[in-house]
């Protein structure tokens, strides 16, 4: 049977974001073509519900196919009282509680959280509304770099584009890489995204020709193995080493050394999802000194050992 995701529209929702689930999670198939998903869409009262690009949809459902949800999904909205003073209905708060797995985009994350779903948990919304569901919100361990957030039965996305990112690793913690690459072919799309929305971040940039430090990261991105210190990276961009720093934050809102574990744990995820080399063969391509420098790191990026990970995503 078809895993079902309920999409909760609501008024002022994104349109993107309310698509998103339809398309990508309709795209999932088995290898004889069986549907892994069904996707409904429901409002409360099964009312109509408008956007600002000019439009109404109306749901063909209320909440109550909720309680049919294997997984309840939240797209973002672009007002309302959830962005405003960080509180929902009654009928909707109770309508969201006590789901098997829910899952939020961009603003829909305000929902999430004035249900009080994610207190105490890690949590991820649009950059440009961090500060506001940080202020509406303190209870929630808000961490506005990243793409999106996986806490088990919660799973929270940044703005727009990355809830086609969480969708698609959804997919692959469901049905595994292949599925998941599939379904990245089939919407044009790449099968994961590199680093986290800090990079998107509206920052002044140094605009002079021969400032910025994208050469040398694409270096670093073909020297993963090898032991790259600080002095190395600002020569190779022919920088001191603090402008180099300075420069290289404000491009990819992280330190060097934190971008280049993250390259370093992405080429390690890719070598356990797509090949059969050992753990210590995994660690010495990825550039760790050691398998279990390998399985800190990934533990502290995805929460499990690399045996498990990739258990999971090649069964």
């Amino acid at each position: 049977m078809a895993h079902r995701i309920a999409v909760v529209a609501l008024d002022h929702f994104a349109p993107l974001d309310l698509g998103v689930p339809g398309q990508v999670f309709w795209s999932a198939e088995s290898p004889d073509g069986e549907k892994l998903y069904d996707v409904v869409t429901c409002s409360p009262g099964r009312r109509p519900v408008r956007c600002s690009a000019g439009y109404s949809v109306l749901p063909d459902h209320d909440l109550d196919v909720l309680d049919t949800a294997d997984t309840v999904l939240v797209p973002g909205i672009h007002a309302g009282s959830p962005l405003k003073d960080g509180v929902i209905g009654d009928d909707l708060r109770e309508a969201l509680h006590g789901r098997p797995r829910i899952m939020s985009i961009c603003t829909g994350a305000f929902v999430l959280a004035a249900a009080g779903l994610l207190d105490g948990r890690p949590a991820t919304t649009h950059w440009r509304d961090a500060s506001r569901f940080a202020s509406l919100f303190p209870q929630v361990k808000l961490d506005p770099d990243v793409l999106f957030i996986d806490d088990g039965d919660v799973l929270t996305s940044a703005g727009v584009a990355a809830g086609l990112d969480l969708s698609l690793h959804v997919i692959r913690r469901d049905h595994g890489s292949e599925v998941a690459n599939r379904v990245a072919r089939r919407c044009v799309m790449p099968p994961w995204r590199e680093g986290g929305q800090a990079q998107y971040i509206e920052r002044p940039l140094p605009r002079a020709n021969g400032t910025s430090t994208a050469a040398t990261r694409a270096w670093m991105l073909s020297r993963l193995q090898a032991s790259l210190d600080l002095d190395a990276l600002a020569g190779h961009a022919k920088m001191s080493v603090r402008t180099f720093t300075r420069r290289f934050r404000e491009e990819t809102g992280m330190s060097p050394a934190k971008w280049l574990t993250r390259q370093r744990v992405e080429h390690a995820r890719h070598l356990l999802e797509s090949t059969d080399l050992g753990v210590e063969e995994i660690a010495r391509r990825a550039g760790f000194s050691t398998s279990v420098s390998l399985r800190q790191h990934l533990h502290a990026a995805v929460g499990v050992a690399p045996l498990a990970y990739r258990h999971t995503f090649r069964g």
